[in-house]
């Protein structure tokens, strides 16, 4: 007894990897204002509901893709940007004035403001009257935004109520930047 048994080849499944590889075409396409949104919607739909390569193909073919060489020189301009980016915050942060935490036995919070009765008075014009509260809870340090017009941040988060800060941390009062540091003589800044 034979039996005869028919092989049929299918073509390999295509990976999510094609596929985003002609989605990112058809965006750069879109963003680049070779096609319209409409056109852009249905060609993902297609591209979605491909099952062949073949298929995914034909919907870039009008589109110019960028060679393995532009995508290189655009990663690497990416990643030096970013560096450079880097490079001067870090620069920036080592050049920052700074700001002594109190010495942990001294009683009572550091406001800080414009008004001339808080412990830390900065005469600026981007610093409210009264902007923000530093204070000692258990072993940590606290800084509060009193509700200033524009804000305090801390490492360049805005905070919003209080945040946990230590030495090191840049913080902000409105664009007057310190760097925070251990008050090794009991002096307040």
């Amino acid at each position: 007894m034979t039996s005869s048994f028919e092989f049929s080849t299918y073509p390999a499944r295509l990976s999510d990897a094609e596929r985003d590889n002609v989605l990112r075409v058809l965006q750069d396409g879109v963003a680049k204002g070779r096609l319209s949104h409409d056109t852009f919607v249905r060609r993902m739909e297609l591209a979605l509901a491909a099952r062949r390569a073949d298929e995914l193909a034909v919907l870039v073919a009008d589109l110019p893709r960028e060679n393995r060489f532009s995508r290189a020189v655009l990663s690497t301009v990416e990643a030096i940007s970013g560096f450079t980016v880097r490079l001067r915050r870090a620069w920036q942060a080592e050049r920052l004035p700074k700001l002594l935490l109190p010495h942990p036995a001294q009683a009572g919070p550091l406001r800080i403001g414009r008004d001339p009765a808080n412990g830390l008075r900065l005469n600026h014009e981007t610093v409210s009257r009264t902007h923000a509260e530093l204070s000692r809870q258990g072993s940590l340090w606290v800084l509060t935004d009193l509700g200033s017009t524009n804000g305090t941040t801390v490492n360049g988060r805005r905070v919003t109520g209080s945040a946990v800060v230590c030495q090191g941390d840049q913080v902000t009062f409105g664009t007057v930047a310190f760097r925070l540091a251990e008050d090794r003589g009991g002096a307040r800044t």
